[in-house]
């Protein structure tokens, strides 16, 4: 009589029983798992897609210097065409497919003529407190838009301050911008000066 009340000690294996229940129970996992994994999977996610539109801005950009300096080496655009500002509002026009209104404010173009090609190559720049400093050997330069003549060997160097929209990459990076950088050696064309 007593095993049909319960009486006996049933209860205590049930206790077991219901623990084990318990931490079978799998009803509530996945929201917390989706809690859990949520903001790591939305911040890869903000991640991959800033690092695909910042790539696109590169390649973009790099064409628009490309095609520029065949331009520039055909005599298509002479000194002229790209004097004082021309050069930046025109890689400016070209590039707002892509880059904000703030362009002229962050393109930084450098076009210069040299006499050899070694001596192109001792052109370089450097970041200093956020800032590109041209360099030529262990001299600093300032940006210069001089195209040259006919057959002349001439560099187009273009800087744009790419911003960085994830917080986190920002602060990973020490700002809130990243540089993008293009640059193009030739030789002109025997084009009538």
């Amino acid at each position: 009589m007593s095993k049909e009340f319960g009486c006996t000690g049933d209860h205590k294996a049930k206790r077991p029983r219901f623990f084990a229940r318990f931490l079978r129970d799998r009803r509530g996992a996945t929201a917390i798992e989706f809690a859990i994994l949520s903001v790591p999977f939305a911040l890869l996610v903000f991640a991959i897609l800033e690092s695909c539109i910042a790539f696109a801005g590169q390649e973009v950009m790099a064409n628009i210097t490309d095609d520029v300096a065949r331009k520039l080496r055909t005599g298509q655009l002479r000194a002229t065409d790209v004097a004082g500002t021309n050069l930046r509002d025109m890689i400016c026009t070209k590039l707002e497919i892509i880059v904000s209104q703030d362009c002229p404010n962050q393109l930084l173009v450098d076009l210069r003529q040299y006499t050899t090609f070694a001596d192109a190559a001792t052109a370089g720049f450097m970041i200093q407190n956020g800032d590109v400093v041209l360099t030529k050997g262990a001299a600093t330069q300032s940006f210069a838009v001089t195209a040259g003549a006919a057959e002349s060997r001439n560099m187009l160097r273009v800087f744009y301050k790419w911003p960085i929209m994830t917080d986190l990459l920002a602060q990973s990076m020490g700002g809130n911008k990243t540089l993008h950088f293009a640059s193009v050696t030739w030789q002109n064309e025997p084009f009538d000066n």
